[in-house]
């Protein structure tokens, strides 16, 4: 048995699965961001460890036996994040998270004082990762800085509470902007250009790699019969391509997760920082994930589903499986900034041609597409860096909606193809890491794909009919910075 923790922005989810991949019991529990200020998101590492620990007392509940077959722990995470540890490695101040915008003054200094950092990294500094993120700290909260003896990405801090040591994988350091990303290694130039060194880091490994062991006392308290060994996992976008079997160059796929983006795996880095195109090493050894990313996906639903106070499933039924039409309205998805291709904290959403017969289906559509349209700019982006694609899986929440996934065909222009489970892919990605960091099998015979339940293929009318709006939608935006 295997579990596979997927340490997300709006929940952690817990999947175990069996030793014939299948999911035999998933356990979420929800987290909270704050918001002290426009633009600044946060969350307190505490609750990471609450909700997680929640799920799999949950699964010791109901599944005891399988829990206590346990051999391999995967963990997924939310990238980018700042977590400061003290010499007690006890969290300093809440995590600042990979949506938030302050830093953009910082990612200036950066470029200046490491002018290779473009060539090394394969990205260029964006206030989401999190090297400008400890610039900021050192301008804003000295003290913080001062008292900072250990920089954690998210799922590396549960990993440290799950198993006693500070280790991360490689997927997950490259959105850092610390790591070479050629070299799968920590660049000390890029530490040094943010007051910090190798010891202020992790130790590295490969995602599939065996990392460490689970603590002794949380294995008795959830009735494991061992110590499972926890592999080196990955970053939420990477992990969901391994629960895909997204291993290899001319898979590409779309996730509609809180966040959303276009990801291809490549045996080269094929990067494009210019146009805010992401280099990430992917959690296999040797291959590397291009990835245009937009910070605002399924939140968007999630938002305007507030707004009419109604569910996201009530907004969602009366679109029907497909559109007949673009929505006369038009919404820019930019509820916290844009990364590819505007690289933009302080741009922020609209929608546009709003009018007396405006109706709710109008909007909701509206915001569907406006995603859509904003993956499209990410096609575009990764075209520009020779990276063409002819088809894309789904996954992430959004990609239970069929409606969605109809428009994302049409404007993308490629069928796009759903799974079961699909929302669980970081999780199950995860779990198969686990996997491989016990099992000794080859990667390519655990990581396979799983089956497509149903594909959207284009339709040639509303292929036209977005391309024709695509221009227009493109003029709504306005940079602020």
């Amino acid at each position: 048995m295997y579990l596979g923790i997927d340490l997300g922005t709006s929940a952690v989810k817990t999947v175990l699965v069996d030793g014939a991949q299948r999911v035999i019991a998933s356990e979420s529990r929800p987290l909270t961001t704050a918001s002290p200020l426009s633009g600044y998101f946060e969350q307190d590492p505490a609750q990471w460890i609450d909700a997680t620990f929640a799920t799999l007392d949950a699964l010791k509940a109901t599944h005891a036996g399988a829990l206590a077959a346990v051999e391999g722990i995967g963990l997924s995470g939310q990238m980018h994040g700042a977590t400061l540890l003290d010499a007690s490695s006890r969290p300093l101040r809440p995590c600042i998270l990979w949506n938030d915008g302050r830093s953009a003054a910082e990612c200036r200094v950066l470029e200046r004082r490491w002018p290779a950092l473009r060539a090394t990294s394969g990205n260029k500094a964006m206030p989401g990762f999190t090297a400008p993120k400890l610039l900021w700290i050192a301008t804003h909260e000295p003290e913080i800085f001062a008292a900072t003896k250990l920089v954690l990405l998210p799922k590396a801090y549960l990993r440290l509470v799950l198993s006693g040591e500070a280790i991360e994988d490689v997927s997950d350091a490259s959105g850092s902007l610390w790591l070479d990303a050629a070299r799968r290694d920590w660049s000390d130039a890029a530490l040094a250009a943010t007051g910090l060194s190798r010891d202020h880091m992790p130790r590295l490994v490969e995602g599939c790699a065996p990392a460490t062991t689970l603590r002794g006392e949380l294995a008795r308290r959830w009735g494991m019969t061992g110590q499972p060994v926890i592999a080196g996992g990955a970053g939420d976008n990477p992990a969901g391509a391994v629960g895909i079997g997204a291993i290899r160059p001319g898979t590409a796929f779309v996730s509609l997760g809180t966040s959303g983006a276009l990801l291809a795996p490549t045996s080269r880095i094929a990067a494009n920082p210019d146009r805010a195109v992401h280099t990430f090493c992917h959690a296999i050894p040797d291959m590397w994930i291009q990835a245009g990313a937009i910070l605002s996906a399924a939140s968007c639903l999630a938002w305007i589903a507030r707004l009419f106070g109604a569910t996201e499933a009530e907004l969602l039924a009366p679109l029907g499986l497909r559109p007949q039409a673009p929505s006369p309205v038009s919404f820019l998805p930019y509820l916290a900034g844009e990364r590819t291709p505007h690289d933009d904290p302080a741009v922020r959403g609209m929608l546009d041609g709003l009018s007396h017969g405006t109706d709710r289906g109008s909007i909701v559509q509206a915001v569907l597409e406006g995603v859509a349209f904003a993956l499209a700019d990410c096609r575009d982006a990764l075209a520009d860096a020779g990276i063409a694609m002819t088809e894309a899986d789904a996954i992430g929440g959004g990609s239970r909606s069929r409606f969605w996934l109809s428009v994302l065909a049409n404007v993308l222009n490629v069928p796009v193809h759903r799974f079961a489970g699909g929302e669980t892919g970081a999780a199950f990605g995860a779990a198969r890491l686990g996997r491989l960091a016990v099992a000794g099998e080859a990667i390519a015979a655990v990581c396979t794909r799983p089956q497509r339940i149903e594909t959207f293929e284009p339709d040639a009318r509303l292929v036209d009919a977005y391309a024709e709006r695509l221009p227009a939608w493109r003029e709504l935006y306005r940079p602020r910075h």
